[in-house]
Order: C-alpha cells, then structure tokens, then sequence
C-alpha cells in the first residue's frame, strides 16, 4: 500500500467523519425538536426524547453516509488541489484513471461499513427505539388503523386489533375460508403470544362456525395458529420497510407472494437495501471531477455547498423514483437503481468535460 494511498485515505476518513458528525448533530437537534410535541403523553418525558432520538442516531448514519461521503471527498480533493497536490500527481503520471481506482479501493472499506450498519445496526436500533417510544407514551402499534392489522396467511385472515411494543396482540380476529372463499369460522381471541417458533398461541377464544343450516358459537381457552409470520415480520408497522434488515424483508415479500399480494413497496425497499451502500461509490466518482477545477471564486467553500446540494438531489430523486415505481408498476431493481445510474452518468460526463477544458 502506497504513502499516497494512504495519505489520501487519511484525508478523505478524517474529512467524511467531521462532516457526518455535524450531520448527525443537526439531525438529532431537529429530531428532537420533533419530539417534544410529544412529551407528557404518558409516561414520555424530555429525557426519554432524548433516549428516543439517541437511538435512532445509527439509522441517520446510513441515511446520511453518501452524501457525508460526497462533502468529505469534495473537501479533501479541494485542500489537495488548493495545495497542488492533485497537479503534482498528474505531473508525475498519475493518470485519473489510476486516481479513480485509487478512490474505489478507499470507497470500497466504506460500502462496506455503510451495509453493516444499515444491515445490523440499524434495524435493530429503530425497532428499539420504537418500542421504547410506544411504552414511554403508552401506545400500541397498530393505533393508528382504525381496523387494526389486517394479514391474509393462506386460508386465513387475521385481523389484529391491537398489537403491543413486546408483540404480543390483544383482540384479534381470524376469519377461516374454504377453498372456494366460504367463509367457515370467525375465531374472536382476546390475547395472542408467539411461541418463539412457528406457532401463535391465540387464548380466551370465542369461535363462531358456519354450517350448512346453522351457526355454533363455542368457547375454547386456546387456539394454535401456525404461521411463518414471526412477531418480527407483523413488526412492520412498528419500523418502515426501509428500515427492515434484508433478511426480514425478504420473508415478508416471500408471504406476500404466497399469499397473492403486492409486495412492491417491500420489493423496492429490498433492492435499495442492496443497491444503497453503493451509492459512495457513486458520490466519490461525483467528487473526483471537482478535484480537477482550480480555484476561483469561492474556492472549497463553493465546492462544499455544491457538495451539499448534490447529496440534497440525490436523497430526493431516490425517494421520487420509489414513489414513481409503486404508482406505474415499474420494476423494483430499475426504481431502486435509477438515480445512482443517473449520478453516475453525471459524474462521467462532468470528468469528461474537465479533461477537455
């Protein structure tokens, strides 16, 4: 590993890590400005906001890594520039092509750590700061649907009225259908645990069964329900798909399939789960052209801003292509790769014109 490697790895880590720092501080300061509408329901109080907003710091981290990526690359590139660094290594046969690589090998250890924290980190740190959230203020998950949770599992439709932070539901419906969609019993349970395996415990059940020539109502203590709907899975309406890990969503979207439902919002979440790290790759080749500008008016200041602006564009045209892919049906990998490709395009034809000026 070169000097030169190692120099420029030194910049670009220290220059990101500043930028996401401040990102992250401005975050959590309007985070918790948010919350605070919501301090004094129940037992929620400032410093459980703060807890609350502490929590999901991680899940900013991956939101914010590309474009904290793009601003200390552009910074980087800019005091190298502004030193005549970047001249100096072209005069010495350094073509961009070899500084292109260069900065791939030092995006890659990035890609890396963004994955990783939006696969293993994140996840599990939203989940938790929204079951804190929920107990704090005494909440349930599924408050917000006037009918509750609604989930179609083979035969079965499952309708939970109340599903609580630990995951354990509370009045919940199960509608059983025959092959031919005859409605053959109505199952009212009052509590529902998990066994932890494959199997939902339903207890305090009252049965209605419908017969050819009559309905029988019976009480029974518990049901079993078996399902491959983990607590974890039902979670979704506790953390968004785009906070899932992938595994989890992949299960989701594979009962959704089975169950002839659309899983397109999932599908799309999945692939921009998958397509998202690389994302740094992109912002750093978006940087590098700008490493080639001389300075004039502004200097790295302007540079930075133009960094800032650029990341802003991102984050909006992937949350615009999500959005357009669920409403015209387009297919999940081309909504989830769209802007990155879009970028990238960007970043060629910016480097191709500097070459040439």
């Amino acid at each position: 590993m070169s000097i030169l490697f190692r120099y420029l790895a030194r910049e670009i880590y220290s220059a990101t890590a500043l930028v996401l720092v401040a990102f992250l501080g401005l975050f959590a300061f309007f985070d918790f400005i948010n919350e605070l509408e919501d301090v004094g329901k129940g037992d929620y109080q400032i410093a459980d906001a703060a807890v609350y907003v502490a929590m999901i710091l991680p899940g900013r981290v991956y939101e914010l890594f590309p474009v904290a990526v793009l601003i200390g690359t552009l910074y980087a590139l800019a005091t190298l520039a502004r030193h005549s660094e970047i001249t100096v290594m072209r005069a010495s046969g350094m073509s961009n092509g070899a500084l292109a690589r260069m900065l791939a090998l030092i995006g890659s250890v990035l890609v890396a750590l963004t994955f990783l924290i939006g696969e293993y980190v994140g996840p599990p740190a939203e989940a938790a700061a929204q079951e804190w959230k929920l107990t704090a203020t005494q909440s349930t998950v599924s408050q917000q649907l006037r009918s509750g949770l609604w989930v179609k599992d083979g035969r079965l439709v499952i309708n939970v009225r109340t599903m609580l932070p630990d995951r354990t539901m509370q009045n919940a419906r199960v509608y059983e259908f025959d092959d031919d969609y005859g409605l053959l019993s109505i199952s009212e349970a009052r509590r529902g645990v998990h066994d932890g395996k494959e199997h939902w415990r339903l207890l305090e059940v009252s049965r209605t069964r419908f017969l050819d020539d009559r309905t029988e109502v019976e009480q029974v203590p518990e049901i079993t329900w078996r399902s491959d709907l983990s607590p974890e899975v039902l979670g979704v309406l506790m953390v968004g798909p785009e906070h899932m890990p992938v595994g989890r969503l992949w299960t989701y979207i594979q009962h959704l399939r089975d169950n002839q439902q659309s899983s397109d919002r999932f599908e799309i979440a999945l692939w921009k789960k998958l397509i998202y790290p690389f994302a740094v790759l992109v912002m750093m080749a978006l940087a590098l052209p700008f490493g080639f500008i001389h300075d004039r008016m502004g200097g790295a200041s302007a540079r930075i801003f133009m960094g800032v602006m650029l990341g802003v564009g991102f984050h909006l045209l992937n949350g615009l292509f999500s959005n357009l892919g669920m409403i015209n049906a387009w297919p999940p990998i081309m909504a989830a790769l769209t802007p990155s490709l879009i970028f990238l395009a960007a970043a060629a034809g910016i480097l191709r014109y500097v070459e040439r000026r």
